[in-house]
């Protein structure tokens, strides 16, 4: 039986793939001819086709990407060699769709769908848009489950959500990409969809077997396009990736999508709105740019299905400017930003994330009060720290001048143990709620979140836990017990020997010598 079921199967799977074909098949074939080429835009007599359409010049995939009097402007998706002066253009289809199923997991797919690791794609026998819709604002459930990433700084003072989109902003070489690998590992979310824009063709595969892992490829869902695609390739790999996440979402799972990065695809929609004729602002950027960003990240979150997508989106900054257009843009959008500072990264401090300009806007709503008094206490610490880091330094300060200063500086190491965190390493959530208590001198025994992990993992208790975070935190805490108690021994004695004490008698003939005045 088992034997016979196999090519039924196989028959029944490419009778459903024939069948989308068919569906997605225009009923008529519109034609026309190349008039002109410019640069990377072809021109030609196309009537009747809109934008977005695919065709097919010369054997090259297009889209068209506008309009110029009475001629359809397509930009390629490959090379643009070969194309002659009426060189016949068919029309395909008026929507790029790309394939999504079970089949897309632990596999590597270009924006169009076709598999990049060289084995075929089976069980995506659904296709979808890459254009699509966002969830109505009034049929999107609220964010009140935290998503734990097993990262310290963030599931403690940037504790994220499911379905909120967070910006990563950073220059280049910080470790963005080391970062989104510890991300897919460690996160609790069901499925990772990870688009990589415009990335060196080398770093692909040292982010799947470096970055990712085996473990996180598992459940990951790759679209790459390389920075020699075309400017539209590299536009349609996050749209793709988006339309991957939505599918997993409809389902009712929990999907994060990491894109790297925004500013790239900033940067390929700008040659593509520049080449047909948008007039550019600041910093050259198109206003297709500024249309198209706010479209797509609001296609990510909550879902009507009960499933979510949790964007993480990076955002390259030149020389750390955070008013660049980009990023000023997307953090207005998003719900919270993470900026990683290359001072740190330079000290060995990683992972570098600047907790001070960092923020998560969401917290409020998946922390309990307590973790949020504990969290809003660290950053205290570091605000005072950084204030008078100079001065500590150069050993210009006295103790006992400012407690607040001196809280800070005795809180110091364990903070910053606590925010360092190597790539491999992992932190369970209760873990990190009991540091978390232990800096921020609150009890987040009870409550501490709203949600616990998603999956089943044992999560080690503080006793069990050997991160040298949670040693230093204890160290401190039993240090700071000893300390309090030692104070509180010595402030009692002085107080009994202050009133037990005889003044001492007076001798006659003797005079006491005069008190030295200051």
């Amino acid at each position: 039986m088992t034997v016979q079921s196999e090519p039924a199967s196989r028959a029944q799977h490419q009778l459903e793939r024939f069948k989308v074909r068919l569906d997605n098949m225009p009923l008529f074939r519109r034609e026309g001819r190349v008039t002109q080429v410019v640069g990377t835009v072809v021109e030609a007599d196309l009537p009747g086709v809109a934008v977005g359409a695919l065709a097919e010049v010369g054997g090259v995939l297009a889209e068209v990407i506008g309009f110029r009097e009475h001629q359809a402007l397509l930009m390629p998706l490959g090379l643009i060699e070969g194309i002659a002066h009426g060189t016949t253009v068919k029309v395909l289809s008026q929507e790029l769709t790309i394939p999504v199923g079970e089949g897309l997991l632990g596999r590597v797919v270009d924006p169009l769908g076709n598999p990049l690791d060289g084995r075929p794609l089976n069980q995506c026998a659904e296709r979808r848009g890459l254009r699509s819709d966002a969830p109505s604002p009034m049929s999107r459930s609220l964010i009140r489950k935290s998503l734990p990433t097993g990262i310290r700084v963030i599931d403690g003072l940037l504790t994220l959500g499911e379905g909120q989109r967070v910006a990563v902003m950073a220059g280049s070489g910080v470790g963005k990409s080391t970062l989104m690998g510890m991300l897919a590992r460690g996160s609790h979310a069901d499925v990772n969809v990870v688009a990589l824009v415009g990335e060196r063709g080398r770093e692909v595969r040292e982010f799947i077997e470096h970055d990712l892992g085996a473990e996180g490829m598992a459940k990951t869902v790759m679209v790459v396009a390389t920075s020699d695609s075309s400017p539209v390739v590299q536009v349609k790999c996050v749209e793709a990736a988006m339309s991957v996440a939505e599918y997993f979402r409809d389902q009712g799972k929990s999907v994060m999508l990491m894109a790297d990065s925004l500013t790239r695809l900033a940067m390929a929609q700008r040659q593509i709105g520049l080449a047909a004729g948008e007039p550019p602002t600041t910093k050259g950027y198109t206003p297709s740019v500024f249309t198209m960003l706010p479209r797509l990240l609001e296609r990510a979150g909550q879902g009507a299905s009960g499933g979510s997508i949790t964007a993480i989106c990076t955002v390259l900054v030149e020389g750390e400017d955070m008013d660049d257009p980009v990023a000023d843009m997307v953090r207005g959008i998003v719900d919270g930003h993470m900026v990683m500072s290359r001072k740190l990264a330079s000290h060995g401090h990683y992972p570098p994330i600047d907790v001070l300009q960092s923020l998560s806007r969401t917290m409020s709503l998946t922390a309990s009060p307590a973790q949020q008094k504990a969290a809003g206490r660290i950053r205290d610490f570091l605000a005072t720290w950084r204030e008078n880091e100079e001065i500590i330094r150069l050993g210009a300060y006295k103790k006992g001048t400012d407690a607040n200063v001196d809280k800070a500086v005795e809180m110091h190491p364990a903070i910053e143990a606590f925010l360092r965190q190597g790539v491999e390493e992992r932190e369970s959530w209760d873990s990190v709620l009991c540091q978390l208590g232990v800096l921020g001198e609150q009890n987040l025994g009870e409550g501490a979140a709203k949600a616990a992990p998603r999956s089943g993992r044992p999560a080690k208790t503080p006793a069990e836990n050997g991160s040298p975070s949670a040693r230093t935190a204890r160290k401190m805490a039993d240090g700071s017990a000893s300390v309090n108690a030692n104070r509180a021994r010595r402030e009692k004695s002085n107080g009994n020997d202050a009133k037990t004490a005889k003044p001492a008698p007076k001798i006659k003939g003797v005079r006491r010598a005069p008190k030295k005045r200051r």
